[in-house]
């Protein structure tokens, strides 16, 4: 008896399910609306320009998709490659014809999906595959320098098969090129002409970061008949954050690791006429054995400046001939006075031990010297040189931006996840 009262409650329940079934049931046996049917086949009702079967596309034309009648129009278009790069594109205000706004990409495999509708309005669906011809001229990039360890001052660089010129195509390009740090920096690519570029952070890359740069411009159209070639992924990463500042007018070089001074050491370096080079210079190289010659930089043999000499522990900072290196027939000028020819010059024994503690891309800093500040490109990397402001100048992409992570920066250099 007391159960009778929730016997009812259920059955009502269930009464209430089985009313709404059935209302349900109905609803859908009455129903007839056109965009409830299975799309139909719209093979019969569109044409495109592509090639299906063997036949290649040519990726210099626009993708077009027309409706073939009156009795029919175009709802949507979604093209599609194999990477799942979209292809962008216009719908005409009467679904007569749809047609690509972007190139086409070279050697690559498309699926479109077009979406019509018959006069009643009943759905049409095709989906259309083809391929694109390859390029006949590509675009390689290499990337440098080698994969391995590196100081924090080293720059990325990419060299490019053929010249890129214009605004618009080598933003193309900036867009392709990645570059992706952990921990996570601001950077951006500089045109030093038109088949090479710099990428460099804002600040030098941080202490034991790993570093990848790839390109995704394989297939992309770049310019007029050229299109983006397969390039390999480069990994470097960066050790300690070793700085060794020269200061001639003290003839003093300090060296930091990681900010902390691991030592002092008396130097001299170029004396009037040869002044070193003021700036921020990265360690090219080094070699253990250089034999360096007078005549190497135009000094006549048989002059007083002329020398012949056989020069250890050698740190290349310019690919014009400027080292650090050990200087044993000036050691009584070092700390004191610039006697050399443009080279920074210490004993055998600090020669050795700074040979030993840094490696390429390391920061070498000349502060308080006559001579000129080191060139930006073209004698090594005095990409360090130029201010952030300017750098960002001599990008396609950020030229005229306001700094900081813009939607355009974190394209382009992913932050760490």
């Amino acid at each position: 008896m007391t159960n009778s009262p929730r016997i009812r409650t259920v059955l009502s329940c269930s009464l209430l399910v089985v009313s709404l079934g059935a209302g349900v049931t109905a609803c859908g046996e009455s129903d007839s609306h056109p965009l409830s049917a299975t799309p139909y086949d719209a093979a019969g009702q569109i044409s495109f320009n592509g090639a299906e079967g063997t036949a290649k596309a040519d990726p210099d034309k626009p993708l077009e998709v027309m409706a073939k009648s009156k009795n029919g129009r175009i709802t949507d278009v979604t093209v599609t490659d194999a990477a799942g790069r979209y292809l962008a594109g216009e719908l005409s205000a009467d679904g007569a014809r749809w047609h690509s706004t972007a190139p086409l990409a070279a050697g690559a495999r498309y699926a479109a999906r077009v979406s019509t509708e018959d006069k009643s309005g009943s759905p049409g669906r095709r989906i259309l595959t083809f391929d694109t011809a390859p390029a006949k001229k590509k675009l390689k990039v290499t990337f440098g320098p080698e994969a391995g360890k590196y100081g924090v001052g080293q720059p990325v660089t990419a060299e490019l098969s053929a010249p890129v010129k214009g605004k618009e195509a080598r933003a193309v390009v900036e867009r392709g090129l990645r570059v992706e740090s952990k921990p996570s920096v601001d950077g951006a690519w500089h045109w030093v002409d038109s088949e090479n570029l710099h990428f460099r952070p804002k600040e030098y890359w941080p202490a034991n970061a790993t570093i990848e740069v790839r390109s995704n411009l394989e297939g992309i159209k770049v310019a007029d008949k050229l299109y983006g070639g397969a390039t390999k992924v480069l990994k470097l990463t960066t050790g300690d954050r070793i700085e060794a500042v020269t200061d001639a007018g003290s003839h003093y070089m300090t060296v930091k690791r990681n900010g902390e001074v691991i030592n002092t050491i008396p130097v001299t370096t170029g004396k009037p006429g040869y002044s070193t080079r003021n700036g921020v210079k990265v360690v090219l190289g080094k070699e253990y054995f250089v034999r360096m010659r007078g005549t190497s930089i135009g000094i006549p043999e048989g002059t007083s400046d002329s020398y012949n000499l056989p020069v250890y522990y050698a740190t290349r900072v310019t690919w014009s001939g400027e080292y650090v290196h050990a200087a044993p027939w000036s050691v009584g000028s070092q700390g004191s006075s610039n006697v050399s020819h443009g080279c920074t010059g210490m004993s055998t024994g600090n020669a050795a031990w700074f040979y030993e503690t840094v490696r390429q891309g390391d920061i070498v800093k000349v502060v308080n010297s006559y001579g000129d500040t080191m060139d930006t490109f073209g004698n090594g990397f005095g990409d360090w040189n130029l201010s952030w402001d300017k750098w960002r100048k001599g990008s396609a992409l950020l030229a005229g931006t306001q700094d900081g992570r813009s939607p355009v920066d974190a394209a382009r250099l992913r932050p760490e996840v």
